[in-house]
């Protein structure tokens, strides 16, 4: 008997191991697919643009083949040696590589290997050798014309580059759309989070008529949809401001907003951390002689920093990445456009580069992340709290 119950237990402790294994894979295979998207939005923000037209990020350590066009200059740096005029370059832009084929037609792009020597007609030559040299030579000067066109295909190592950056952080008006996004967000995650914490506290703690009522439109509320509100809230907010004479598109009606829409969720969240406190600290604290004022700032509040830590990870998240609340509210104006706005400007003008679509991807993803993962050990016990007992 004793036999059977060893194995037994030595089954069930095989089965938890497995188990336990399991649940590891699992999680680590879930952080791999959320990391690798921004990893590979990162990659591609930092390569050249050729190469992003023509491989994917996974291949940003490989060399590349790539088929390029170039465009001799015109005359410049001719000189005239035995009677013929002889233009000399690269067709790699100084950068590295090696060029497998060249041609002078888009029909016939490889038409000779390097070193070769292509006839251009009128006793015009070009060579173009495998390091990207060219010599393009004729009994005639060059000056006069538009200047030869050299399709070629090249091997190129990885080239990775912070151009893309500098164009996007050197757009127009960035710097000012990035502290509107920051008037925008920090006031917007901090007044939700003082007018649920209190909200919370009450509706945890405090014995009152209605309090289940209240429990359950906060529930209720977290099912409404944004937009379906947004268009009457908008509409008593302007006829507020005709009513008194303010103007409507200002900083006070977006944080308003946000805090509106932002409620329900702080609310239940901090709600049911705070009911899931010790009852006998709470309960020491009244015999103490302390209101619920004095045990709501030295008690309760800083028990639960964590669950106001996980709610300002998804309120911050949600009012840096909106665009919609913002458009609303503070209108497009030049001077009160948030980042998501005029980076939305700027990939309307420059819809086809890619490099610019990473690199301005990623400067309005850089801030979130930072939060994220300066509160990210917070957050699972602010969720969870109140789950169990």
């Amino acid at each position: 008997m004793s036999g059977g119950m060893a194995g037994r237990a030595e089954g069930r402790v095989g089965r938890r191991a497995g188990l336990t294994w399991a649940v590891h894979l699992s999680v680590l295979l879930l952080v791999v697919l959320w990391t690798l998207p921004t990893a590979g939005l990162f990659v591609t923000s930092l390569r050249d643009r050729d190469q992003i037209a023509v491989s994917g990020w996974w291949t940003a350590l490989a060399t590349s083949t790539q088929s390029l066009v170039f465009r001799a200059p015109a005359g410049e740096g001719e000189v005239e040696e035995a009677g013929r005029f002889v233009l000399r370059g690269t067709v790699l832009d100084g950068g590295a590589g090696r060029v497998t084929a060249f041609g002078t037609s888009s029909r016939a792009p490889a038409a000779f290997g390097p070193g070769e020597t292509a006839d251009l007609g009128d006793g015009v030559r070009l060579t173009v050798a495998a390091d990207g040299g060219y010599e393009l030579s004729g009994p005639q000067s060059f000056k006069a014309g538009r200047g030869q066109r050299i399709f070629h295909t090249a091997e190129v190592p990885p080239r990775f580059t912070l151009a893309n950056y500098a164009g996007v952080l050197g757009a127009a008006g960035l710097g000012r759309s990035f502290l509107n996004s920051m008037t925008v967000a920090v006031p917007a995650t901090v007044i939700p989070i003082l007018v649920a914490a209190f909200a919370a506290y009450a509706l945890a703690w405090m014995r009152f008529a209605g309090r289940g009522l209240l429990i359950a439109a906060v529930v209720g509320l977290l099912v409404v949809p944004l937009q379906m509100a947004l268009i009457p809230l908008l509409s008593l907010y302007n006829g507020l401001g005709q009513a008194f004479g303010f103007d409507p598109k200002t900083y006070i009606g977006i944080w308003l907003a946000h805090t509106g829409f932002g409620l329900p969720l702080a609310i239940y969240l901090l709600r049911n951390y705070m009911a899931g406190l010790p009852r006998e600290i709470i309960e020491s604290a009244r015999v103490d002689g302390a209101n619920d004022f004095e045990i709501f700032t030295r008690i309760v509040l800083p028990l639960s920093f964590p669950a106001l830590a996980s709610f300002a990870i998804f309120q911050f998240l949600w009012t840096w990445n909106d665009l919609l609340v913002a458009l609303v509210f503070l209108g497009a104006g030049d001077d009160r456009l948030v980042l998501t706005g005029r980076l939305v400007n700027l990939l309307g003008s420059r819809g086809g580069d890619w490099e610019i679509l990473a690199a301005s991807a990623f400067v309005s993803i850089a801030v979130p992340i930072l939060v994220f993962f300066a509160l990210q050990k917070y957050l699972v016990r602010g969720l969870l709290a109140g789950s169990v007992k």
